[in-house]
């Protein structure tokens, strides 16, 4: 299945390039796509399980309103904090294990956390997830790890 999307891919993106379209240019278009496929096909698309991924497109999708309100939620307390007399601020850096399985669910937490005002993710291995946040109460609700189950959810290992 990747051989032939990332055929098709390099097919579309040669004749957009060309602007051209006689018949040897496609003629040449087609096998030169079919060999640079044949050779890297798994370099651009990588082994495909359709299944799988419209189902944890459907789960991200569920996400991604749960994202927006925490975002909300976030920016209030961002916004009282910088308003605040006193400007209660903690700024603290901390580590939390890393219990996710793949680079996907990785860059989407950490994206996440990033996203949500207050909290920017500093590094990411399979480890650890090192952020910083404006406030200890931040990243005690981070260590809480409901953004982390939820995305594990998406990877497949845990039902929200």
């Amino acid at each position: 299945m990747s051989f032939i999307l990332t055929a098709v891919i390099m097919f579309i993106f040669w004749m957009l390039l060309s602007g051209e379209f006689d018949i040897v240019l496609i003629l040449s278009c087609i096998i030169s796509s079919l060999f640079v496929s044949y050779i890297s096909h798994d370099l651009l698309i990588g082994k495909t399980d359709i299944k799988l991924g419209l189902i944890r497109t459907l789960r991200f999708i569920k996400y991604i309103p749960w994202l927006m309100w925490q975002i909300v939620l976030s920016n209030i307390d961002l916004v009282k904090r910088t308003l605040h007399p006193r400007m209660p601020i903690s700024p603290t850096i901390f580590s939390f294990r890393n219990e996710l399985r793949t680079e996907m669910g990785m860059v989407a937490l950490a994206n996440s956390i990033t996203l949500t005002p207050g909290t920017i993710t500093i590094d990411v291995n399979k480890d650890e997830f090192i952020i910083h946040a404006v406030a200890t109460e931040l990243a005690e609700g981070l260590m809480e790890g409901e953004m982390q189950r939820r995305i594990k959810a998406i990877e497949g290992e845990a039902g929200v």
